[in-house]
């Protein structure tokens, strides 16, 4: 069509049996209206995460760390060297923002160690208990 008009939109004019007017849709911008946007942490939440990290490495725990953000969590994972499952998991899953709460502390063999509604909370499972020293 030379004026730009949208061939499908006129096409069907004519024909009593089918609606006036078809209208074409771009597959791309269907699946991008569809498709639920990943869960992430918020710049404060990896803050507070990476302090912990950062505390874990220098005392020899942990030496490498994944950020993975999905549809329905985004999780932090801490390794102790570079291997396939990681040492522990720190998870923000939404859908449990209300009953358990949205942070969880997830171990190696996919125990929940601590789950809470409040981060900070949560990594206090991290923290060392006080010791004496003599």
């Amino acid at each position: 069509m030379a004026d730009g008009a949208d061939y499908s939109t006129t096409r069907n004019l004519g024909s009593g049996s089918q609606s006036a007017k078809s209208a074409t849709v771009d597959l791309a911008e269907h699946r991008r209206r569809n498709t639920p946007e990943p869960v992430t942490f918020k710049r404060r939440e990896l803050d507070r995460i990476l302090q912990v990290y950062s505390r874990m490495v220098a005392e020899g725990h942990w030496r490498d760390y994944a950020i993975d953000h999905l549809r329905d969590r985004a999780v932090f994972s801490a390794f102790r060297s570079t291997s396939e499952v990681p040492l522990y998991r720190i998870e923000k899953d939404p859908s449990r923002a209300r009953k358990q709460g949205a942070f969880a502390i997830i171990s190696a063999a996919g125990l929940v160690l601590k789950r809470g509604h409040e981060l900070e909370t949560v990594l206090k499972y991290f923290d060392k208990a006080p010791r004496l020293v003599r």
